[in-house]
């Protein structure tokens, strides 16, 4: 177990990411201008399509849908890559040393970035019909990597509550600076709420997807052209979903440094008393 310097520093370290936050604000409002005009020429069974997967955003959060991802794999791949062997439950990975959790997330990451990165390419080739591809499957790729990221931190993506905290990861990697400082206060009251309290403040999870799709911004405005879209596919893809699990990493691992930074203040109360 960690020391409480080593807590702190972590900690520390979490903060001085979510400040850096800032600074990406201007770029993010300048990337959802095209997608205003992409709107306008988009055929009206596109648009029907994206307001299929609000849908799916929604059953994901009340059940988890086809989206879940297997406890098992993520379970059979710490024990390839921790020190730690024979682990069997969700329960026995919140043990884990915490930088033990970090390099395997930061591993799992790279590698859910290099296949967004092909399919970004390969839905590049179409232009603006194989882009309405592109939307829901990179959006499964992004739920995916937040829910091992999970597991990995010792977190159940079957608990509601948690699929929860993964939209607001989703949510606060897509959103200004005005929503990722209104997304970290709430995300620090989440364990004083009930799970009905925390559904009410998403303020209509349908913006979480529109905010998503928005977040392709110039990227995917060009890469509705066809065969230059593959370019821009694959950077717009890999920037997406390196954006989304850096978010999902930093805001797991404060929780779990934070449970920790806990667990050692009971203890010291009562080895006091």
């Amino acid at each position: 177990m960690e020391t409480k310097e080593q807590l702190l520093a972590y900690l520390q370290e979490i903060e001085a990411w979510e400040k850096e936050q800032k600074d990406l604000f201007f770029w993010e409002k300048i990337g959802r201008i095209p997608f205003k005009i992409l709107d306008k020429l988009t055929p009206k069974w596109i648009q029907k399509k994206v307001a299929e997967l609000v849908d799916e955003l929604g059953s994901y959060i009340q059940t988890g849908g086809k989206y879940l991802v297997s406890e098992q794999a993520i379970i059979k791949r710490i024990n390839q890559h921790s020190s730690v062997k024979n682990i069997h439950s969700i329960e026995e990975i919140r043990n884990l040393p915490i930088e033990e959790m970090k390099k395997i997330s930061e591993q799992l990451s790279k590698k859910r970035a290099a296949i967004a990165t092909v399919q970004g390419a390969s839905t590049g080739v179409g232009g603006l019909f194989t882009l309405v591809v592109d939307i829901p499957v990179i959006l499964g790729i992004s739920l995916k990597t937040l829910q091992e990221i999970a597991i990995i931190y010792g977190y159940d993506p079957n608990d509601k509550i948690e699929r929860i905290f993964i939209v607001k990861c989703l949510q606060f990697a897509n959103a200004d600076i005005v929503g990722k400082e209104a997304i970290l206060k709430e995300l620090s009251e989440m364990d004083k709420q009930s799970s009905t309290d925390v559904i009410q403040q998403l303020k209509g999870w349908q913006e979480v997807f529109y905010t998503f799709r928005d977040q392709f911004g110039w990227k995917k405005f060009f890469q509705a052209i066809p065969i230059a879209g593959i370019l821009f596919g694959a950077f717009a893809n890999k920037g997406m979903i390196e954006n989304i699990a850096e978010t999902g990493n930093m805001l797991y691992r404060k929780r779990r440094v934070k449970e920790r930074l806990k667990e050692l203040s009971v203890g010291e109360f009562y080895n006091l008393s």
